[in-house]
C-alpha cells in the first residue's frame, strides 16, 4: 500500500459542474479543494503524534499549536471554496428550503472520509476491529458521494439553497490564516535556491552576493529565530503553510530593518511543500531555482566519496528537496560551465527589459555633413541585417552634444548577434573608408546574451545607462531588452575602473609631447569623471567634469581652458602651447590622488 493517502476523487456531478465555471473559478477552486485534503491530511497526522505519550510537554504545546493553524487553515480553504461554488447555485426564490451545510462542507467530510479509509485499511493488517470497519466505511463514501451530487443538482436547479458560508471560528491569538501574512513594501525580490548536494547552491549565493549585493540568508536561522519569537521549540513539527508564514514573518523583518537592500537568497530550499506556500504567499516577488547537476559531476567538485554524496542526497529526498524541480520558477543545469551558471543567475537576479529608447538620425547630433552622410550609410548597411542587429549607437561625446570635428572619436556601440560579426566587419570598412581619416572608429560589439547576463565593462555599462537616461541612438530592435543600469553599479564600477585609469594618465605624463595631448586631455577628464562619481556628484560634458572636479576635498583648484580651446589648438598645430595648460592640471590631481592613498 503506498505511503501517502490517495488523492480526493469528487463525485461526478460535482466535477461536471465545477467544468462549467470559468477557467480562472476552476483552477481556483480546484487548487483550494486539493489543499483542503492535504491540510486534512497533515491534521490526522498532527492529531495522532499529539496523543504520543513519550512526548514532553513542550512538545504536546507544539502540536497543539499546529492542530490550531491546520484548523485554521482548513476554515479558510473551505470558506474560498464555498465562495467559488456559489456561483454554481441558481438566484431562485428566497423560499426554497434552505439546506443544513454548504457545499465545501461536504467536500470537507469527503475528504475525511476517505482519510478514514486509508488510515483503517492501513490498520487493517493488524488490528481486526480496523479490518471490519472498512466495507462499512467504503459504503459510506458512496453514500455520501452520492448524496453530494444530489444536492449539487438541487442547488443548481434552484430546488435548493445553501447557508451563508463563513465559518467565524477563532484558533487563538496564533491564527494568522485569516488575517494573511503579505510581503513588506521592503521585499522587493527574493531568490530561493534548491537542489541536491554539492548542487552549486552556496557557490551561487556567493556570486550573487558578491556582483549584485544581496544579502544570503539560511531558511533554518530564520525557522529558528521565528520559533523562538513564537515560544515553538520545533517549527519543522509544523504545516507547510505555518513553516511559509513563519519564513515571510522574518524575511519581512529583516528586509525592513535593511531597507536598502534590494535582492535578497535563502538557502537551502530542502522541502517542495513549504516553499510552494511561500511562493502562494509572495508571487513572483519569489523566485525559486533549482540547481541540477549529475551525480557523477556533484561527486568531481565535492572531493568525497560517491558514498558520502550519496547519503547525503538521501536525507534531503526523504524531505522532498528532489520535488523542488517541480515547483521552481527556474531549473538551471549546473553541469556546464561556470560562465553559463552565472550568465543564468544574472539574468534571474536582474532581469533585461525593454529599453524604452530614444532614436535620433545622425544629422541631429551635431556631427559634420561629411560625418553625418557616412554615419547613415553605415547603420543603413547594419539594419539591413534585420533583427540579427539588435542596437547602434555613438557614445560618448556625440550623445552629450560635444563632438568636435578632428578632435573627438566616434565610439560605437553595436549589439548584435555574433554570426554577423563578419558583415559588420564589412560595413565598418566601408564606413571607415568613407571618413577618410577625419574621426577615429572605436567599435564596441556586444552580443544579446552579454547584454542579459550582465558582462559589461565599467564603461559599456555607463554608456549603457547614458542611453537609458535619454541619449539618442541610431537604431533599436522593436524586442531589444537592456539591463538596468543604477547610479550604485557606476559608482562600484568606478572604483575598479579608476586605478587602470590613473595608472595610465601617469604612464602618459612620463612620456608627454604634443602628439599626446588628446590622450591626456581625455583621460584627464575621465579621471575627473570616475573620482565624481565616488562622491556621487553626476556631470555631463569635460568642461563642466573639470569645473567640478577641481572642487574636490583639498585638491587644490585647477583651471584648464575649454574643450573648444583645446581643440582648436589641436587642429591649428598650438599643441604645445596647450599642452602646457593641461599638464600642471595632470600634476595636480596625481598628487593629490597619491595623498589620498597615503594619508
Amino acid at each position: 500500500m503506498s505511503q501517502n493517502p490517495p488523492p480526493l476523487v469528487l463525485p461526478p456531478v460535482l466535477s461536471r459542474a465545477m467544468a462549467t465555471l470559468p477557467e480562472k473559478d476552476w483552477r481556483r477552486l480546484d487548487d483550494a479543494v486539493t489543499r483542503l485534503h492535504t491540510v486534512n491530511g497533515n491534521l490526522w497526522g498532527a492529531e495522532d503524534r499529539v496523543r504520543d505519550p513519550l512526548l514532553t510537554a513542550v512538545q504536546v504545546a507544539d502540536c497543539k499549536r499546529e492542530i490550531d493553524q491546520l484548523n485554521a487553515e482548513r476554515n479558510t480553504l473551505a470558506e474560498r471554496a464555498d465562495e467559488i461554488l456559489g456561483g454554481l447555485a441558481d438566484a431562485g426564490r428566497a423560499d426554497i428550503p434552505l439546506h443544513t451545510e454548504t457545499l465545501a462542507s461536504v467536500v470537507d467530510r469527503l475528504s475525511v472520509l476517505t482519510l478514514r479509509i486509508w488510515h483503517s485499511e492501513r490498520a487493517s493488517t493488524r488490528d481486526e476491529l480496523a479490518r471490519r470497519r472498512v466495507p462499512a466505511l467504503h459504503q459510506q463514501r458512496e453514500e455520501l458521494a452520492a448524496a453530494l451530487d444530489s444536492l449539487v443538482a438541487d442547488v443548481v436547479g434552484g430546488r435548493r439553497r445553501l447557508p451563508v458560508p463563513a465559518r467565524y471560528k477563532l484558533y487563538g491569538p496564533t491564527d494568522s490564516t485569516n488575517s494573511e501574512i503579505k510581503p513588506s513594501r521592503h521585499l522587493t525580490r527574493v531568490i530561493a535556491l534548491g537542489g541536491l548536494s554539492e548542487c552549486g547552491k552556496s557557490t551561487s549565493a556567493e556570486f550573487l552576493q558578491h556582483t549584485c549585493g544581496t544579502q544570503r540568508l539560511k531558511i533554518g536561522y530564520l525557522l529558528r529565530q521565528a520559533a523562538h519569537r513564537q515560544g515553538l521549540a520545533d517549527p519543522y513539527a509544523l504545516s507547510a503553510r505555518r513553516q511559509a508564514e513563519m519564513l515571510l514573518g522574518e524575511l519581512n523583518r529583516f528586509a525592513e530593518a535593511h531597507v536598502d537592500t534590494r535582492l535578497f537568497t535563502i538557502e537551502s530550499v530542502h522541502d517542495d511543500t513549504s516553499i510552494a506556500e511561500l511562493k502562494q504567499l509572495m508571487g513572483d516577488r519569489l523566485q525559486i531555482v533549482y540547481l541540477d547537476a549529475t551525480f557523477a559531476t556533484r561527486v568531481s567538485r565535492s572531493g568525497m566519496p560517491a558514498q558520502a554524496v550519496a547519503a547525503k542526497d538521501e536525507i534531503k529526498m526523504s524531505r522532498g528537496a528532489h520535488q523542488v524541480a517541480a515547483v521552481a520558477d527556474h531549473v538551471i543545469d549546473n553541469s556546464e560551465s561556470v560562465a553559463a551558471l552565472r550568465a543564468r543567475l544574472l539574468r534571474i537576479a536582474a532581469p533585461a527589459g525593454p529599453g524604452g529608447l530614444r532614436i535620433a538620425t545622425p544629422y541631429g547630433l551635431g556631427l559634420s555633413a561629411p560625418v553625418a552622410s557616412a554615419t547613415s550609410d553605415f547603420v543603413d548597411a547594419l539594419r539591413a541585417n534585420g533583427p540579427t542587429v539588435q542596437l547602434v549607437a555613438l557614445t560618448g561625446s556625440p550623445g552629450e552634444g560635444t563632438w568636435i570635428a578632428d578632435w573627438s572619436d566616434l565610439d560605437l556601440l553595436v549589439v548584435a548577434e555574433h554570426d554577423v560579426t563578419d558583415r559588420i566587419t564589412e560595413a565598418l570598412e566601408r564606413y571607415r573608408v568613407a571618413l577618410g581619416g577625419t574621426a577615429a572608429l572605436g567599435l564596441t560589439l556586444v552580443t544579446p546574451g552579454e547584454l542579459t547576463a550582465r558582462r559589461l565593462t565599467p564603461r559599456l555599462a555607463y554608456s549603457l545607462y547614458q542611453l537609458q537616461q535619454g541619449q539618442p541612438v541610431l537604431h533599436h530592435a522593436s524586442d531589444l531588452e537592456l539591463p538596468a543600469i543604477t547610479q550604485d553599479e557606476l559608482a562600484l564600477a568606478a572604483v575598479r575602473e579608476l586605478p587602470q585609469v590613473m595608472l595610465t594618465m601617469r604612464r602618459l605624463r612620463t612620456a608627454a609631447g604634443p602628439e599626446t595631448l588628446r590622450q591626456l586631455y581625455k583621460h584627464l577628464v575621465l579621471a575627473c569623471r570616475l573620482l565624481l562619481r565616488e562622491h556621487n556628484q553626476w556631470e555631463n560634458g569635460p568642461d563642466r567634469i573639470l569645473t567640478a572636479a577641481s572642487r574636490l576635498p583639498k585638491l587644490p583648484s585647477f583651471s584648464v581652458p575649454p574643450l573648444a580651446e583645446i581643440s582648436d589648438a589641436w587642429r591649428d598645430g598650438r599643441r604645445e602651447q596647450a599642452l602646457g595648460t593641461i599638464i600642471p592640471a595632470i600634476d595636480q590631481l596625481l598628487t593629490w590622488y597619491a595623498v589620498q592613498l597615503t594619508a
